[in-house]
């Protein structure tokens, strides 16, 4: 086996243990359970992004976001989307700037489905306060990620930068 293999086969374990840990806090903790993986992630995001390059630029703070993800063996990739009716990546709303982003190739979206649970639980939203974090961090402002599609193959969220 190579070492790719080899480690990703490691990161498979863990994230099926962080999906049995994920169900047992939803279970004792209830509802709240999303809002306290997210603030945990967030912590975690805002932690990792520390020494990352500042920007005011939403692509480029993309690009940051993914030199973090990638120094912290987080196997987390993402693309920017634009739907064909929008006529730039980026769009500007009453709330601030917002950008569709497609994951893929989501661990925890495998450790979900390898474990037999849901999606949009406390573990998504662990890694949803991740990236807000982050992003946070990079830019300066308060950002938010939500789902707007969880697929088998790939999940559409709606990345907004507040103002």
């Amino acid at each position: 086996m190579d070492t790719l293999t080899e480690e990703r086969a490691t990161l498979q374990e863990t994230m099926s243990f962080l999906g049995a840990i994920s169900s047992g806090i939803e279970d004792a903790v209830g509802e709240s359970a999303g809002s306290i993986t997210y603030v945990a992630g967030k912590d975690l995001g805002k932690r990792f992004a520390q020494q990352a390059k500042r920007t005011d630029d939403l692509e480029e703070a993309l690009a940051v976001v993914r030199a973090v993800l990638a120094e912290n063996q987080c196997l987390w990739q993402f693309e920017t989307f634009q739907p064909s009716d929008r006529e730039s990546l980026v769009r500007s709303t009453e709330e601030g700037e917002e950008i569709l982003l497609v994951f893929r190739d989501c661990m925890i979206r495998q450790a979900l489905f390898l474990y037999g649970h849901h999606q949009k639980g406390s573990l998504c939203n662990m890694m949803f306060g991740f990236f807000a974090g982050a992003v946070e961090t990079i830019m300066g402002r308060k950002s938010s990620l939500e789902v707007l599609h969880a697929g088998e193959n790939a999940c559409l969220k709606r990345l907004l930068i507040h103002r």
